[in-house]
């Protein structure tokens, strides 16, 4: 048994630590059952609670949340903007954002999906090194791909 002041009081009995935590108007907690035998801790267990809480928010709060950004690109897009959406994405991706990029065709474009491959393949290319999260893969007239650093 440990008393409140991290002072070992050694082997004591049940009943006596609870008589003993009880006088000093604190709580006896078991730390460690599997140890033989089992280790006990006299402690204010509100108090405890509470800055175990409050540590664990803290660290919540220090933690950064990944986000999915979308950058969308479309089959006769322009050099200029091409330009643009690839310094957008490495933007999102120095942040610590994965990207998902998405390129829709429509009508004709569908026939042209080689092509529209070799546009994104381009696009990741001028990125630098990435990982690819989910690789490309088609979902009706959309080709999706989702990468991060």
């Amino acid at each position: 048994m440990i008393d409140e002041n991290q002072v070992q009081l050694g082997v004591v009995n049940t009943h006596e630590a609870l008589r003993i935590a009880q006088e000093r108007g604190l709580d006896l907690v078991e730390v460690s059952p599997l140890a033989n035998p089992p280790v006990c801790k006299i402690i204010d267990f509100g108090a405890y609670k509470y800055r175990q809480e409050k540590a664990e928010r803290k660290s919540k709060a220090k933690q950064k949340k990944i986000e999915l950004k979308g950058i969308r690109l479309t089959f006769k897009i322009g050099t200029h903007d091409f330009e643009h959406r690839v310094g957008l994405a490495i933007k999102f991706l120095e942040c610590g954002d994965k990207v998902r990029l998405e390129m829709i065709l429509r009508g004709r474009e569908m026939q042209l999906q080689t092509r529209a491959r070799e546009k994104i393949k381009e696009f990741i290319s001028r990125l630098g090194p990435v990982k690819v999260e989910q690789p490309l893969s088609r979902l009706g007239n959309r080709l999706i791909m989702i990468i991060g650093k």
